[in-house]
């Protein structure tokens, strides 16, 4: 009898071992494509915070860098589809870089979207001693000067920036080629260049303080991080949209009850008070209800590709 009993219960754990387990049963690790400090890991960090405590594990970040955020895209696309292995996206890793790099896994094809997280305003700024006052007044200037206009290139998204403003407002610009943001503001400040396009938070110090002029937020509607500065099409330049983002991707396959769960727990975070406020104080503004689904994230990613591909082949636009 009590060998019957021993093998009844050994058959029990074995099949109740066999049974797959709820997701999330253990650690799930959100990758990010860039080296600590930036803006990526400090979104990816106050995510993985709050989201611990609706899936019930830990969410461990891990920077992984390298070719403009390629080589952590491949290795997301590349894992378990189980969703224990997710990556925080966003313009160069998720568009740009399907056009600059040649990379081993496709963009579209290969992920698993999660959901939008947020929509990061890119401000026009120029040096504070430009005659003008405002967008129209920037254009007619640049008319007026053909050429002249010297134009901050530290990335891809600033260059396609000055071909989609060149190409909307008839003028041409010289790019000023540059290492980051940062030396590039410097710059800007001390006169040395006179445009500049990079996100919000980083300018809002300057701007404030009347260091640089902000001339327009290259987005469809005024930001409420920004409330102020005017949108391109109020400043007269229509479709001048220019916006980075950050959203969560899965692997390809990951099953659909995952990507809910992980879904899920993602909107309960933006949702928080405290998450609200750590991403104004960063400059971003949240995405919308309906863009923090998957099927918004997979809507918005795909006319992103659409809009921006076309504009950076054109430019020649390829890894340094």
């Amino acid at each position: 009898m009590k060998l019957v009993v021993a093998i009844a219960l050994s058959l029990y754990a074995c099949l109740s071992w066999a049974q797959p387990q709820p997701f999330p049963s253990r650690n799930i690790t959100l990758v990010v494509p860039f080296p600590p400090g930036g803006s990526t890991d400090a979104i990816a960090r106050i995510m993985a915070e709050r989201m611990r405590v609706t899936l019930g594990q830990t969410v461990v970040v891990e920077n992984v860098g390298g070719a403009g955020g390629s080589i952590a895209v491949g290795r997301v696309a590349r894992a378990a589809p189980d969703g224990y292995t997710i990556d925080i996206g966003q313009w160069d890793t998720h568009v740009a870089n399907g056009v600059v790099y040649p990379l081993a896994y496709d963009l579209q094809k290969d992920f698993e979207p999660v959901g939008l997280l947020s929509i990061n305003p890119q401000l026009i700024l120029g040096r504070k001693t430009l005659p003008a006052e405002d967008l129209k007044g920037l254009v007619a200037w640049m008319k007026a000067n053909p050429g002249k206009t010297n134009f901050a290139n530290q990335n891809a998204a600033a260059q396609t920036s000055a071909v989609l403003l060149q190409q909307l407002t008839g003028t041409s610009v010289l790019l000023v080629p540059y290492k980051g943001a940062g030396p590039a503001m410097q710059d800007l400040i001390a006169g040395h260049i006179d445009l500049l396009v990079v996100q919000a938070a980083a300018a809002l110090p300057q701007v404030r303080a009347g260091a640089i002029k902000a001339f327009a937020n290259m987005s469809p509607v005024r930001s409420a991080v920004v409330p102020d500065v005017p949108t391109a099409d109020e400043g007269g330049v229509k479709g001048l949209y220019v916006s980075g983002w950050f959203g969560f991707f899965a692997p390809k396959g990951t099953p659909k009850d995952v990507v809910a769960k992980l879904n899920a727990s993602m909107v309960q975070a933006l949702a928080d008070p405290a998450v609200q406020k750590r991403f104004a104080d960063l400059g971003l503004d949240i995405a919308s209800r309906e863009q923090q689904s998957p099927e918004g994230l997979a809507a918005f990613h795909k006319a992103e590709i659409d809009k921006w591909w076309p504009i950076i082949k054109a430019a020649g636009i390829k890894a340094e």
